[in-house]
């Protein structure tokens, strides 16, 4: 056992999450990063690329359970593993909403709960939500990845409240437009979850340019998050929120404080692009 401070990072075999294990090993730390497809996660003396399922209850077990007995400690938990299952709410099959909510919340839960106790008795921890402004604003054909997304905020903040007596803290990062591939994701997601007779397909093809990945707002790197990340998880005296840039703090303002006001733009856009 050493003195170096260790982090498990979910979703780590692409985009944000294998951006911030290879931040966090260029900084020194112990670093377990987690992901179905684990051959994309890069591997050194202390980077370590665990089969991770956060949708499997035995895969949690087992991926926690290696960093503890590896390891004797966790210092940061970053739940990073999320995706967009975007389409129609009439349209979307159940099956896939169970998915979303799996992926996006339950895991993040499944996987605190089990560092918690580890985090309780060493008087220390943090773990780091990765939501996004999708936690607050919502478009059209989103609205099972804004609420996941929405109760990852509610459940972070409340678990931050009763874990803050035992020196652990529950931060939320709230990524804007992202340079990755959450928007094939997602514009995926839109054809797959469509019914062959819908009724929204001229509503598709607008959304579908404002998922692309050269739309506008798309210009944060990969690298930019996971710089984000790190600040939420090595800062003295934490947020409760992390945005990377201002404008993505202020479409959350006006989206909170102005919700009349932001529905009418959303209407704008669309009109503007039939």
């Amino acid at each position: 056992m050493t003195n170096q401070k260790v982090v498990a990072i979910t979703g780590a075999s692409n985009g944000m999450g294998k951006a911030a294990l290879e931040l966090f090993t260029q900084k020194g730390w112990i670093v377990y990063g987690g992901a179905r497809h684990i051959d994309n996660i890069p591997t050194s003396a202390h980077t370590h690329a665990l089969f991770l399922d956060v949708t499997d209850p035995e895969s949690v077990t087992n991926f926690g359970q290696t960093i503890l007995d590896e390891q004797h400690r966790i210092d940061v938990l970053i739940n990073n593993a999320g995706y967009g299952e975007n389409g129609p709410v009439e349209d979307t099959p159940m099956a896939h909403i169970r998915r979303q909510f799996d992926t996006n919340f339950f895991g993040a839960v499944a996987l605190t709960q089990f560092f918690l106790p580890t985090m309780r008795a060493q008087h220390s921890g943090r773990i780091v939500n990765i939501s996004s402004v999708g936690g607050d604003i919502y478009s059209p054909l989103g609205a099972y990845y804004h609420a996941s997304k929405a109760a990852l905020q509610q459940w972070s903040d409340t678990l931050d409240l009763e874990v803050e007596p035992f020196g652990i803290r529950s931060i939320i990062v709230q990524p804007g437009g992202t340079q990755s591939s959450w928007g094939a994701v997602a514009r995926a997601n839109i054809q797959k979850n469509l019914k062959p007779d819908t009724a929204y397909e001229p509503l598709v093809n607008v959304m579908n340019a404002t998922l692309a990945d050269d739309a506008p707002g798309m210009g944060a790197s990969v690298q930019d998050l996971a710089q984000l990340f790190y600040r939420a998880a090595t800062d003295d005296k934490p947020k409760r929120r992390y945005f990377n840039k201002f404008s993505d703090h202020m479409s959350v303002i006006v989206a909170r404080a102005f919700p009349g006001r932001f529905r009418r733009s959303l209407k704008r856009i669309i009109q503007r692009n039939k």
